[in-house]
């Protein structure tokens, strides 16, 4: 039997960022992966990070390493309708409202840092949660199975069991399209959300080019996957409009867009966090920067613990994290039934809210805040 502190499941992003928070502290930590040692780095899904998580990223000593792209400008519109605004980050102070990175970068820096602090990482490594024995996971590495017991066990890895019945589930009818498209001008460090009919469109600056993620039903999806790239080119270009003008398109990857709630994050000794504990729709790019402020949340707790599994402890947590989690989840879900449709009352309904976005201060200042900091405010 082997024993740590702290059994974190799941190596990508937000189990390491876990395991740096607690580097420092009383607890040892241990993490474990199915896959290979840096097979995150192979991640192809691009990241908006928000203001906020630049800062949690900064204390946990990779911001400097990492290849990113600054968001400047925000520039949201609609399909066939009015109403449009702008977010500037000379309003609010900052170095960027926000910053893309390719996600395969964010897990080498974060990989790195792992290495260099000396903290135990097993891959290839089966790791099974043992629900009856809190604190307790089965593992199974190199045809050996063990036991590794643990006061707390905070599982990030994958997403979760649609038969689980503590999932909730809403069905959007949406799957996400990925690529790099290459804009005909510099891009200007703008970051572009545009709401169709049929979804949101997202072109945001990475490198000199945009990553770019295009929902559409799946039927459409499966349509625009056949086209070759010239002819998808055309139809992102007619679906985003001409304010941007796009001259190539990368080869394009798929997703099904859900979202997935797990009521309770916390259990005896047991933690979710990342897709395991939620999985949002990519509009507004808030998924992982909720994530990451669970992770600084969590770790600022078992820092602070005798007894990281203690439920005083967890409880703590969860009623920290309760508002900001709850409203997040709202907002983005909101922004999708809201913005993803084509009826002509509500677009006009909508193109009046993006023009008061634009024409009162106090209220575009509001929701450029709560996308850099979260419900709060403040990282």
């Amino acid at each position: 039997m082997t024993k740590s502190d702290i059994a974190i499941v799941g190596a990508g992003p937000v189990g390491m960022a876990l395991a740096l928070a607690l580097k420092d502290g009383p607890h040892s930590v241990t993490l474990l992966d199915a896959r290979e040692r840096g097979a995150a780095r192979q991640d192809p899904r691009v990241l908006a990070l928000s203001h906020g998580t630049r800062l949690t990223l900064e204390r946990l000593g990779v911001w400097k390493d990492l290849p990113t792209t600054p968001i400047r400008h925000i520039h949201v519109s609609q399909q066939g309708g009015g109403g449009r605004t702008v977010i500037e980050e000379d309003d609010y102070g900052v170095d960027g409202l926000g910053h893309v990175v390719r996600a395969g970068d964010l897990a080498a820096a974060l990989d790195n840092a792992i290495r260099t602090a000396g903290i135990e990482l097993l891959d290839h490594t089966r790791a099974e949660i043992d629900r009856h024995l809190p604190g307790r996971v089965r593992i199974e590495r190199e045809g050996v199975t063990d036991i590794l017991e643990s006061r707390l066990v905070a599982c990030a890895e994958g997403g979760m069991r649609a038969d689980d019945p503590e999932i909730e589930i809403r069905e959007y009818g949406q799957h996400a399209l990925i690529c790099m498209a290459t804009p005909s001008r510099a891009h200007g460090s703008t970051a572009y959300e545009r709401f169709t009919g049929t979804g949101p469109i997202a072109l945001l600056p990475c490198g000199t080019d945009f990553a770019v993620v295009h929902t559409a039903s799946p039927e459409h999806a499966d349509a625009l996957l056949a086209l070759d790239d010239t002819a998808y080119l055309a139809e992102l270009q007619k679906s985003f409009g001409y304010r941007v003008r796009l001259q190539g398109v990368s080869q394009r990857e798929r997703f099904p867009l859900q979202l997935r709630v797990r009521r309770h994050p916390a259990d005896e000794r047991l933690v979710w966090l990342g897709n395991a504990a939620q999985t949002l729709h990519p509009v507004a790019g808030q998924g992982f920067n909720l994530a990451l402020r669970d992770v600084w949340s969590l770790s600022e707790h078992l820092l602070e613990s005798d007894d990281p599994g203690d439920q005083r402890v967890l409880d703590a947590y969860l009623r920290s994290r309760r508002t900001d989690r709850r409203s997040t989840v709202g907002f983005t879900d909101a922004l999708v039934r809201v913005f993803s449709n084509d009826i002509g009352p509500l677009r006009h309904l909508r193109g009046l809210g993006l023009a008061a976005l634009d024409l009162a201060p106090p209220l575009r200042h509001f929701v450029a805040k709560r996308m850099m900091f979260g419900a709060r405010a403040w990282p």
